[in-house]
Parts: structure tokens; sequence; C-alpha cells
């Protein structure tokens, strides 16, 4: 395994004989604490604070060895809650130095004057350094921090980079924007991921002591942070989880971009993530609720779980269908209570499942058809290359009726989707996809299609085909996922669309910054052979009135940053979208929609002058008309609900579902 010790974590943990013990130049400002130990100059994320977690180390650019490529070119690396103009910057070198003017004494903390992007001289001992300053717009910063994770001096990210089954603890910071510094104990780090922990940037999973919010998220103990290291946008598995929520699929994973740090060194922009988890996330299955008061198994109880084709050793699993299962809810190690009997009910129900997925079969008895529904079109939008194979979750719990049945849901893992991955050519070929990398053209029916289009075992090939599933996904689509891409794509405003979704425009405001000091700081835009060609596009858009996608005549190119990444990453998923409305659209008959006070589709200032007319008997509307008008449902159709249409066609608040299907 090729080692990923270099030059510049070498330095980060070198003994404490060259640290210079912290000492507090002023009474409100700090020093980093003993996890700093490179004679180096240090920065925190708040300006006049006294805490001792949240500091990072000038550090050089660095390859993927982690090797510097020029030690004497320093930068601070800067979270979104540091000050514009102004850090403490606290000198960890035995000797005096200046930075900006400013003289800071050897172990001393100072405020210093800054701009981004100005380059600086610092001479220390007799030796020249430049220094700049980046800062950062995400939505918040981790900093975690262990200089001895195995007992034996080891750096943190040393020792769980050798391994994904070394976990550790460690002590930390949660930063915020507003300033906000939460000092929140680690109870465990460890790695996570399958193929993805190969990369040089990985993920890991962190549990802390006590549940805490990170920017803004709910609070919760459990959260992956993902590297994103195969997504030159960082942005591919914040769209669809986002975009999953908004379209009200039930456990849709919450994430934050994070500029993440430890032991004092800037790793990269990472996603901050809910962890896909029994009580938190997942809110409807308990670890223990298989189990009946004298310690026996249920008859029926709820689980999670996980398609997931690198299922083996250490895991909870079980073979059904040519498929590998894992049982992520409820966690039970071997030779606890409980364990083959749980293993054995959850096997059974799957495959009953997998059963009524058969394209003549009433599905509906056994699985949620909306929430299965949408899980199949994310995964059909995404192109995603993992449908179905890995990370495809299904939920068992009850229906509001008490029924037991699958939910498609949480939802995870979408690096290698929306143009993103070239595919695998053999696996194209045996499946008859020459079009993967398009956006045009089917894929989930035909993953998994072996021996020359034999019938797949893949369940989200088997779902979209299904006769439920078919029959309710226009509706879904049209009413669901469109208005929630239109207000994706920045060009029509929906007030039903969850608050969590943003547009392009905004999504890339929260992520530019970031970025751009991710990428500076080291990590490559195009990562392998495995990732497509994103230089150019020919978009498309959807035409409602022809129910027809028009292709743009010329090609959008793209060039090699992170800003025409973003771009073709965004621009794709809406060509996709476009292409899937006009498939669509032949069996599409639309729900009308509250508000819609003349019956055209659309709610807007027109159908407030409808109702306005109506009321001074201008007009007389149709009792559908009436009831659709009628937005406040106080049983008058009347100026006060045509003021709320107004409101809702203006882009203001109102308390009611105007413009909703009904």
């Amino acid at each position: 395994m090729k080692k990923i010790i270099s030059a510049v974590l070498v330095m980060l943990i070198l003994i404490s004989v060259f640290a210079v013990s912290p000492v507090f130049a002023a009474e409100e400002k700090g020093a980093p604490s003993a996890y700093a130990s490179e004679q180096a100059l240090y920065v925190h994320a708040v300006i006049d604070s006294a805490d001792t977690e949240a500091w990072q180390a000038w550090q050089s650019v660095h390859d993927e060895d982690y090797i510097e490529i020029e030690p004497s070119e320093k930068y601070f690396f800067l979270p979104s809650s540091a000050d514009d103009s102004a850090v403490d910057v606290y000198n960890g070198f035995g000797a005096d130095v200046t930075l900006n003017g400013v003289k800071i004494a050897s172990g001393a903390t100072e405020g210093v004057p800054y701009e981004t992007g100005k380059t600086y001289t610092v001479t220390v001992s007799g030796t020249d350094y430049t220094l700049k300053f980046m800062k950062s717009n995400a939505e918040g910063a981790v900093y975690i921090n262990n200089p001895d994770a195995d007992g034996s001096g080891t750096d943190l990210m040393t020792y769980l980079n050798k391994t994904k089954d070394n976990s550790a603890k460690a002590t930390g910071a949660i930063v915020t924007p507003d300033g906000a510094v939460n000092n929140a104990p680690i109870k465990k780090i460890k790695g996570r991921g399958n193929t993805s922990w190969d990369k040089p940037k990985k993920g890991y999973n962190i549990t802390y002591d006590k549940k805490v919010s990170i920017a803004g998220m709910e609070s919760n103990k459990k959260y992956s942070i993902l590297p994103n290291y195969q997504d030159d946008s960082l942005s591919r598995n914040r769209f669809l989880y986002d975009l999953s929520d908004a379209v009200g699929l039930p456990y849709a994973s919450d994430s934050r971009y994070v500029d993440f740090y430890v032991n004092g060194y800037y790793w990269g922009s990472y996603l901050m993530c809910e962890k896909i988890e029994a009580g938190s996330l997942v809110t409807d299955v308990d670890d223990t609720a298989y189990l009946n008061e004298d310690g026996t198994v249920k008859e029926d109880f709820p689980f999670i779980l996980e398609v997931d084709a690198s299922a083996g050793a250490g895991d909870y699993w079980f073979s059904a269908k040519n498929m590998k299962i894992t049982i992520k809810a409820p966690e039970i190690e071997e030779g606890e209570p409980g364990y083959n009997e749980v293993k054995a009910y959850a096997k059974s129900k799957f495959e009953e499942f997998y059963d009524a997925t058969g394209p003549s079969k009433d599905l509906s008895a056994y699985a949620d058809i909306d929430s299965v529904a949408k899980l199949y079109l994310i995964n059909e939008l995404g192109k995603n290359w993992d449908s179905g194979v890995s990370s495809t979750f299904f939920t068992y719990r009850q229906d509001a009726s008490g029924a037991y049945k699958f939910y498609g849901s949480p939802v995870w893992d979408y690096d290698n989707s929306l143009g993103n991955a070239t595919g695998v050519m053999w696996d194209l070929r045996s499946m008859g996809v020459t079009d993967y990398e398009e956006y045009t053209g089917w894929w989930c029916r035909y993953k998994g299609l072996s021996n020359g289009g034999k019938r797949s075992s893949n369940i989200i090939a088997r779902i979209s085909l299904n006769k439920n599933i078919i029959a309710a996904v226009p509706k879904i689509w049209f009413e669901k996922f469109v208005p929630a891409l239109d207000h994706f794509s920045g060009e029509k405003y929906s007030i039903g669309i969850d608050r969590e979704l943003y547009t392009k425009d905004e999504y890339y405001d929260l992520i530019k910054d970031s970025a751009d000091m991710n990428y500076t700081s080291g990590w490559l835009l195009n990562t392998g052979s495995w990732i497509a060609d994103h230089s150019s596009l020919y978009k498309a858009s959807y035409d409602a009135s022809t129910e027809k996608m028009t292709v743009d005549t010329a090609a959008t190119r793209y060039a090699d940053n992170f800003d025409d990444m973003y771009d073709y990453a965004s621009d794709w998923m809406l060509s996709r979208a476009a292409w899937l409305s006009e498939q669509y659209a032949p069996d599409y008959t639309p729900s009308k929609l509250l508000g819609d006070a003349n019956l055209d589709g659309d709610v807007n200032s027109v159908d407030a002058t409808w109702v306005i007319r109506s009321e001074i008997k201008l007009i007389t509307l149709s009792d559908e008309a009436t009831l659709l008008a009628d937005v406040n449902k106080d049983g008058a159709a009347d100026v006060v609900d045509a003021t709320l249409i107004q409101r809702y066609d203006i882009k203001m608040d109102v308390p009611y579902a105007i413009g909703e299907p009904v």
C-alpha cells in the first residue's frame, strides 16, 4: 500500500522538542493546543477567540501523495468564519516573526491585517517564505485534533489512513460562518467508503460524544464527511440529496459544504452529511424495535437494508436473488440475541419484495409506490452507475394503515452520476448501452442486463419496469421533480419547494471559494480515466407547449477549471431532465393545481383576476374552478384568495400550498 506520509505531514507531527510552548499574547486571544507541534505560523478560525482547537498551520501546496511542491510558498486556507480583513496569528517558531508590519513574538498571538490574494514575505531565522491568504465561503468548518492516535505518537490521519479498520478519539471544534465555535469531542472517527477508500482524498465516519449541529443541520451524534474526490464539481451528492428531499423522499440525508482541518492541516473541501442511521436520519426505525420485552424476536419489525456488492467479512449481510444485502439496522453482532432470526426475517421479506417487482406484479402490496418510484427517478435522472448495485437503500416499516412495506430510501452516494463516470466498457456492451455518458437514453432498465438481453436481476432495473411504477412515474416526474428542477435552474419560482433545495447559482455561491482553496491546496480536477469527458455539451431544454426537448445548435465548451466543471454538472442534470420530460409527456395527465382559477394548468396573476371578476359577478366560475380558487379553504373564492394568488405570483411567501396538485 502506497505510503501517504509526506514531508508536509511529517512536519505536522514533529516531536514536541521543536515546538514552542503556547502562551497567550493577550487575555482575549488564544493559542493552538498541543497538537500543533510544527514550527510554523498558525491562524485561528475566528478573531479574538481564546479557543485552542480551531487553529491551522500555514502550509504549502501538496501533490496527491501529500508531498510539498514548493516548501517556501505558504498559504493560510481560511474558513468562512474568518474576518475579512484581520486574523489572529500565533507564532510557533523559536524566533520573532513580522507579518504585514506586525511583530509577533515567539509563542505569542497577535492580530494581523490581511488581504486575500496578496503575497506577503515572512523571514524566519534567515529563511524567506511567501504567504497568501485564501478565504472560504462554505457553510461551516470542522476541526479534529489528535497528535497521538495510537498511543505511540502517530498523527491521527496517518493512523486512520493506514486501514479503514483503525479508529480513534479526538478533540475538535465546529465553526460556523457567524464565528460561533463549538468545542465538540469526538468519540470515534474512522475511514469509510468502498472503492473511494483507495483514493488519496478519503472520507470518514465521525461520531461525536453528544448530539451536535453542524452548519444548521439537525443535531446528531453520527455524521459522514465525504471527500467528493472523483467529482470535480464537489456537488453531485449535494444536488441529488437535496433534490430527493424536495420531491418528498422520506429519508434524504441533509448535508453541508464544509472545510476540513485535522491537527492544524487543511485537508480540503468536504460534504458533511447526516449518516444513515436508525433513530436519527431514519426516525421510523429503532435498533431495538425487533425485540419483545422478554428478549424474544417480534413477529414483525422495521429494518433498513442496503444492496451492497462489497458486503463481506465484518458486515451483517445475506445473499438474496443474486445480490448481497447488508442489514444496516438493527445493528446486531454475531452471538447477540436475534442475530440469525433477524437475518432470516429480512431475507424473506426482501425476496417477497423482489418477486413483486416483476413487470406485471402488483408491487403496491409490498412497497410504497411513491417513494420507490422517486428512488428510481433519482437514479434515472443521474444515470447513476451504482444504481441497484451498491448504496441502494430500502426501509421496511409500517405505512399509515399499519401495514409493513418497503420504502425507497435513504438515498446515498451519487458522485458517479450526472455525467461524471465513463462506466465499464465490457459491462456497457453486455447491457447494450452505447450512450451512458450522454444525457439522453434510458439507463436503469438496462443496468445489470447480460447474455444478450436476459432480464436483469438488478432491483432498480426491475422496479423501473413494474406496471405500478410505470403508471405512477409521469405524474411524480412532472408534479414533483420538474418544479424542483425548475427551481434549481433559477428559471421558475416554486413556493412548494423545500427550502433546503437551492438554485444552482446559490449552491455555487456556497462552494466556489471553498473549491478554489481545495484545488489550490493540491487536489486535482481530473482524477483519472474513470471520469468522463467534460469538455463540451449540447445543452437541452424542455418546451411544455410542444412537449418536446430543444437542443442547442452549438455546443457549450467547458474549460478545465472548477467554475466550468460545476456548470457542466448542473447543465448535464437539467439537460437530462429535459430528455426525461419529453419521454414522460405522452403518458402525463396533469393534476389540478390549487389556485388555478382559469384551469389552464398554471397559477399566476391571471387567476387572481379571474377570482376578482367572479366576485364582482363579471364571470361565473365552475364548481371545479371555485374549489381550486378557494386557496385558504374558507368556503368562498374571494378577494382574499385573489390576494394570496397574487402574492404567490410575485414570489412572496404564502401559508398555503398554492400551485401544488390537489
